[in-house]
């Protein structure tokens, strides 16, 4: 039960991804609502490259998603309590391969991907807000609606909203990658974390057999 909560939350998360140029992040709400739309625009309209190539789900990530996930952010709060035991200088290895293992997972999850509906909260003030919890449900025939959050912070210096974190019924993303790592650094540390996130990353991802069937709902 825990990994399928975990794989909504990822799924759900991929809605996040949207083309910078048109995508409005002065609001939290319009934005991860935008983000979806578009998202599912791309993975109906490509699944000929995704059918042929499954790594080119990869590329729709790295593209459309991690510009708009503060996985910097991310991936310190997932340190939690080890952050003061980790070399400063191993930091910004760290952070990439967290970046990257965010791509590969997120593609993971795409893959399984098949005619789940979203339909997001509608827009609110966020005036004086800095930390925003923008919520959505996913919809599927014949199952019950799974609650989502998505925990989105603006940065303080470019007054932009990014996503850090998604929880599904309960489940937070970042507290599982914690619990994740947690085991790992307390007991070989940092250069073991980033070894394994490099074996994760070089893993090729594989479609279902089922047919990959995306469905845009756009109601409120």
């Amino acid at each position: 039960m825990f990994k399928k909560v975990i794989g909504v939350v990822l799924l759900v998360g991929s809605a996040l991804s949207f083309n910078a140029a048109a995508v409005d992040r002065s609001n939290p709400y319009d934005m991860v609502k935008e983000a979806g739309e578009r998202t599912f625009a791309r993975l109906h309209d490509e699944q000929a490259l995704i059918q042929k190539d499954p790594n080119h789900l990869r590329v729709i990530m790295n593209e459309e998603l991690l510009p708009y996930i503060d996985y910097k952010y991310a991936a310190l709060k997932v340190l939690g309590r080890y952050f003061g035991q980790t070399p400063r200088e191993k930091i910004p290895e760290y952070m990439q391969e967290f970046r990257d293992y965010l791509i590969n997972t997120y593609a993971t999850v795409l893959a399984q991907y098949d005619n789940q509906k979203v339909v997001f909260q509608p827009a609110q003030d966020v005036e004086d807000d800095s930390n925003v919890t923008v919520r959505a449900l996913i919809q599927e025939p014949g199952r019950p609606d799974i609650k989502i959050a998505f925990k989105v912070r603006k940065n303080d210096k470019t007054e932009e909203w990014a996503a850090y974190d998604m929880v599904a019924e309960g489940t937070s993303l970042l507290s599982a990658k914690r619990s994740e790592l947690e085991g790992i650094l307390g007991k070989d540390g940092i250069d073991a974390v980033i070894k394994m996130l490099k074996e994760k990353n070089a893993e090729s991802i594989t479609l279902p057999e089922k047919n990959f069937n995306v469905v845009n709902d756009q109601s409120e």
